[in-house]
């Protein structure tokens, strides 16, 4: 059973892979449309992929969620990075006096016959001036509450088995089961 991962991003992939190892990464660009509600932004990919696409296909997003913004900025993130950068983010944080957040990944499956479901992984967390090697995005500024440390100071292997992508994923591996 191959399912295709709709992902140009290589560590996405290897990290799902490990824990469905039937994922083959199917690099292509997919418009992305602007929505606030990630659950949207994946469906339109989805839906895009079967006009171009026979099989079984996985998209994903990652978010972050600021209680202080109402949950922005949500699947909008990679424009306030853009914008106002990890400093940006911690310095709304702070002047709200608000820390807490959530990071959250949705996978979206479409089958062969093009139904589409939602398994979601979300992590508690909080907002914090930027610790640690800064890799990926906003690593260096979500703290994880159950460990008190950021994405960012921790290993990658460390990172992978407590990750949001990691619940998400695994719950898609349940359901394929």
């Amino acid at each position: 059973m191959k399912i295709q991962f709709i992902t140009g991003n290589a560590n996405k992939f290897k990290e799902a892979q490990k824990i469905i190892p039937e994922l083959v990464q199917l690099d292509i660009d997919l418009p992305e449309i602007q929505e606030i509600d990630a659950h949207e932004v994946i469906k339109a990919k989805l839906i895009e992929a079967q006009k171009h696409y026979e099989g079984k296909f996985i998209v994903e997003d990652t978010s972050l969620y600021l209680d202080c913004l109402n949950g922005l900025p949500g699947p909008l993130i990679k424009w306030f990075e853009k914008t106002i950068g990890n400093e940006g983010l911690y310095d709304i944080a702070k002047k709200y006096d608000n820390y807490g957040a959530q990071a959250k990944t949705i996978v979206g499956y479409s089958d062969e016959d093009s139904n589409i479901k939602f398994f979601e992984g979300v992590l508690e967390g909080k907002i914090v001036t930027p610790i640690g090697k800064n890799d990926f995005g906003w690593s260096p500024i979500f703290q994880l509450n159950k460990i008190g440390k950021t994405f960012a100071q921790m290993s990658a292997e460390e990172k992978n088995e407590v990750s949001m992508r990691r619940v998400a994923f695994d719950a898609l591996h349940q359901y394929l089961k």
